[in-house]
């Protein structure tokens, strides 16, 4: 265990040395969070609420999505898809250690350093600007917390299993864009998925995205309360789970596929 802690802290301390990229993220994150927050201002239209949000919660699910983005979020699909290209993967497969142990290790040491010099400066700097709720009682951000980490958890999970294609494709770059744009769409990120037609919810059950920004969104503005509030995080944490089931399935059939294609 000590190994995979180490991997966290180097990565840690690797994104350190860039910190200032983060600074100016900041400002860019405001400035979209500006713009959803007076598109939905004027959605509303003086409207008390819609599906259930009122104007701040939604001016606070705007801002939580998007900070909280900023520390589940990770490049190890495209590392890993690198290192296949590269044949990097061959060495790191013969260390001791779990290969895709080692790059879940290295997406949390980044995404802890994202929370604390990206996302909760980045919170405090939206609260002065725009008007948002948050909650005083400590249940509800142990909660969020935990909601947090297992969207962390689940988008890492399917970023290994986008990286791993890489081993049957090749050129994975088309795969991992797409990828990206349905985990940003269909994950409540852009529009909370209650603003979804009844049918495109339902679908949506059967899939795992919502876990990753809706799902811990609204548990930080309060939008899940009472029994869908544990079912929501039973939801994350079975889906936590099932994705071990493909990723190990991928992994063993990746191993015999492996074909280096660079030095």
């Amino acid at each position: 265990m000590d190994k995979y802690l180490e991997m966290i802290r180097i990565r840690f301390l690797m994104m350190l040395a860039y910190r200032t990229n983060y600074y100016t993220g900041i400002l860019i994150y405001s400035i979209n969070i500006g713009a959803y927050y007076f598109l939905w201002t004027a959605i509303y239209g003086g409207k008390g609420t819609m599906q259930g949000l009122s104007v701040i919660q939604m001016t606070s699910y705007i801002a939580v999505s998007w900070m909280a983005r900023a520390f589940y979020f990770n490049n190890i699909d495209t590392e890993i898809a690198q290192e296949i290209k590269e044949g990097k993967v061959a060495v790191e497969m013969i260390r001791p250690y779990s290969y895709l142990g080692m790059k879940t290790m290295q997406a949390l040491g980044e995404g802890v350093f994202r929370l604390f010099f990206f996302s909760l400066p980045g919170l405090i700097v939206v609260y002065f600007i725009f008007p948002m709720k948050i909650s005083s009682h400590p249940g509800t951000w142990l909660a969020f917390m935990l909601s947090l980490f297992f969207s962390f958890v689940i988008n890492t999970q399917i970023n290994l299993l986008t990286g791993m294609m890489t081993f049957f494709l090749f050129n994975n770059n088309g795969l991992i864009r797409a990828k990206r744009v349905c985990v940003d769409l269909f994950s409540g990120l852009l529009l909370p998925i209650s603003f979804y037609p009844g049918w495109a919810q339902e679908i949506m059950k059967f899939f795992p995205f919502q876990a990753i920004s809706y799902i811990p969104s609204m548990i930080f503005t309060e939008g899940i309360a009472g029994d869908k509030f544990l079912q929501s995080l039973l939801f994350q944490g079975v889906w936590c789970v099932i994705l071990l089931i493909p990723i190990q399935l991928l992994w063993t059939a990746a191993k015999k596929q492996m074909v280096i294609q660079g030095g």
